[in-house]
C-alpha cells in the first residue's frame, strides 16, 4: 500500500512552501465511466498476457473515436498534478493514457483503478517520475521527455539505431505563446524558468530519422511503438511537433494511430501508412522513435 498511499499525496496535493492545497478528483480524472468500460474490455480479452507494445497499442485502438480536446493537461491555475481526461485528449494524452494504462496491466486486477493510472501517468509524465506541485517538474517537451525516460529506463530510444541523424533544433514554442498555457498566463514569474529549461532541452542534440527513409525501417518498428513526428520550425531549425502511437494493422502495413486535430479528422484515428502520412505535410520533416521496455 506504501505507492497508493505516495500517490494520492503527490497527485493531489502541491507542495508550495504554504499550506497544503488538494485538487479534487472530478478536477484531475475525467471519464470513469470510461475508464471502467476499458477495465472491462482489458480483462475480457486478457490485455494483461500481452507484450508492453501490443498491449499499449491495444489501449489505444480501442481509445479510436476519442474526441481531440486542446489543453487538457492544463486543470489548474497554479497547482500542477497528474491528471487522465478520457472524454477527450490531445496527442500527448493520447500516447500517454495508452501507456500508463498498459503499465498498469502489471499490477494485480484490484488495483486497476484511477489512482494506479494516475500513478503511471505521474511516472511517465514528470521529470524523474515525481510531480512536486511544480509546473515545470512536468516534461514539457517530447525530446525531453524520451531524454529523461530513457535515463529512466522506461523506454528506449530507438532513433539512432534505425539511421537517425542528428538535425538543428529549438525548443521555444511554450515561451512564444505563453498566453496559451493557463498556468503560464497566471504565474508569469514562470516564464524566466521556463527559459532556462527550454535551453537545456535545445543544447541537447536532436536525432530523426529523415521522413525519406522511414518505408525503409518500417519493418523494424512494432505496435506501440511511440511516434514522435519532427518539423521545421522556421528556416533549417526544428521542432517535435505531434506525437502518436505505431500500429501494424492487418494489411501488414505500419499505420500511425493519433488524436488528430480539428482541423483534420478531430478524434483518435487509425491514420495512413506512416510513411505515407509523413508526405501530407511538407514542414515535416521525420521522426523519432522510442520503444516501451516496462
Amino acid at each position: 500500500m506504501r505507492r497508493l498511499v505516495f500517490i494520492f499525496v503527490c497527485t493531489f496535493t502541491a507542495l508550495s512552501g504554504q499550506a497544503a492545497v488538494t485538487l479534487p478528483m472530478r478536477t484531475v480524472f475525467k471519464g470513469e465511466d470510461r475508464f471502467a468500460q476499458l477495465v472491462r474490455e482489458a480483462k475480457a480479452d486478457n490485455w494483461a498476457a500481452l507484450p508492453i507494445g501490443q498491449r499499449t497499442a491495444a489501449v489505444g485502438q480501442a481509445m479510436v473515436g476519442t474526441p481531440y480536446r486542446s489543453y487538457t493537461l492544463e486543470v489548474d491555475n497554479r497547482i500542477e498534478s497528474p491528471s487522465v481526461n478520457f472524454t477527450g485528449m490531445d496527442c500527448w494524452t493520447f500516447f500517454e493514457i495508452a501507456l500508463g494504462f498498459a503499465r498498469m496491466l502489471d499490477e494485480p486486477e484490484q488495483n486497476w483503478t484511477p489512482a494506479t493510472l494516475l500513478h503511471y501517468i505521474e511516472m511517465d509524465r514528470y521529470r524523474g517520475g515525481e510531480c512536486t506541485g511544480a509546473y515545470l517538474s512536468r516534461l514539457h517537451y517530447l525530446e525531453d521527455w524520451l531524454y529523461d525516460n530513457v535515463r529512466r529506463g522506461n523506454v528506449q530510444d530507438l532513433t539512432r539505431a534505425l539511421g537517425g541523424i542528428s538535425v538543428p533544433h529549438s525548443a521555444r514554442e511554450m515561451t512564444n505563446g505563453w498566453r496559451h498555457y493557463r498556468y503560464l498566463e497566471h504565474n508569469p514569474s514562470l516564464l524566466r524558468p521556463l527559459a532556462e529549461m527550454e535551453a537545456r532541452v535545445s543544447s541537447r542534440p536532436l536525432y530523426e530519422i529523415p521522413k525519406n527513409r522511414v518505408a525503409r525501417i518500417e519493418p523494424e518498428l512494432r505496435s506501440g511503438d511511440i511516434i514522435g513526428i519532427i518539423s521545421r520550425d522556421g528556416g533549417a531549425m526544428r521542432a517535435t511537433s505531434h506525437v502518436g502511437l505505431a500500429l501494424r494493422e492487418n494489411d501488414g502495413q505500419l499505420h500511425f494511430m493519433h488524436a488528430s486535430s480539428p482541423r483534420n479528422y478531430g478524434h483518435v484515428v487509425i491514420d495512413s501508412r506512416l510513411s505515407s502520412y509523413l508526405y501530407r505535410y511538407s514542414t515535416d520533416t521525420g521522426i523519432l522513435v522510442a520503444r516501451p521496455l516496462r
